[in-house]
């Protein structure tokens, strides 16, 4: 790190925290670590130092800002990762580090929109109903064994990674894709494999709207996770909030930073 330069750690693993990465590259007055989970084998190379892995804990993380002498911690992890999400409060509180979270609005429904909100996977798994259906399962691999609680289904299950045997159901095809995905293809997918029903988490953000959109067009219901609860702390809907806070320095306090 170059020394007197403001010390920042990202909790990454969304595009918000690649473009914030990207936007404090190359500064002096900022030495950026960039920390990732490590649930993704190949991911994207960014132009700061990045760290793989978990912390241990809360108190893991919290021993790491202090040894590293984090000055600034910011949470850009995803949606509906609650855990490190709670780690970092608590981290950051323990350590007296500022926190800031970059939490990216939830997508709202919209007219044509033919959505069940559901509270987690199990919820998901029942509202698909007893008759067998073909599902386009887009909720990531780690919770996609739950729906090997009904196996009468077809699914169609798009991940980044390979499955690797973690939905063992007759009748899945399996298929790896990193998005953007706009709408039109998503449109063409559905009807090319006879999609009769999308499962998303509520992720928000532009990348993966188009199956949302694509469902509206087609008519296609739209079992809609809701997100899991996260800690209220300040927060900024994107990487450029993230970095005026930054600049602002001490000035930024949590009343002008709870945007959503």
């Amino acid at each position: 790190m170059i020394r007197g330069a403001m010390r920042i750690l990202i909790l990454g693993g969304t595009g918000e925290a690649s473009a914030l990465a990207r936007a404090l590259a190359g500064r002096e007055d900022r030495a950026v670590i960039l920390s990732l989970a490590g649930r993704t084998a190949a991911p994207k190379p960014e132009p700061v130092p990045t760290r793989v892995g978990g912390f241990g804990g809360a108190k893991g993380l919290a021993d790491y800002l202090l040894t590293e002498r984090i000055d600034r911690l910011i949470d850009a992890t995803h949606p509906f990762a609650a855990t490190i999400s709670a780690n970092a409060a608590h981290a950051a509180e323990a350590v007296g580090v500022p926190l800031l979270a970059i939490r990216r609005p939830a997508w709202h429904r919209e007219p044509g929109d033919l959505w069940t909100d559901v509270a987690g996977m199990e919820e998901a798994v029942a509202a698909l109903g007893s008759e067998p259906r073909r599902v386009f399962l887009t909720i990531g691999r780690q919770e996609a064994g739950a729906f090997a609680a009904a196996p009468q289904h077809a699914y169609l299950a798009r991940t980044v990674e390979p499955l690797d045997g973690v939905l063992p159901v007759p009748d899945l095809t399996a298929l790896e894709a990193r998005g953007p995905f706009d709408a039109a293809a998503e449109a063409d997918l559905m009807r090319a494999t006879g999609t009769e029903i999308l499962v998303s988490k509520n992720s928000g953000g532009a990348a993966t709207y188009g199956k949302i959109a694509a469902a509206r067009s087609l008519a296609i219901p739209v079992i809609m996770v809701r997100r899991p609860e996260k800690p209220d702390v300040p927060s900024v809907p994107d990487a450029a909030g993230a970095l005026r806070w930054l600049d602002a320095g001490d000035h930024a306090g949590p009343a002008t930073l709870r945007e959503v």
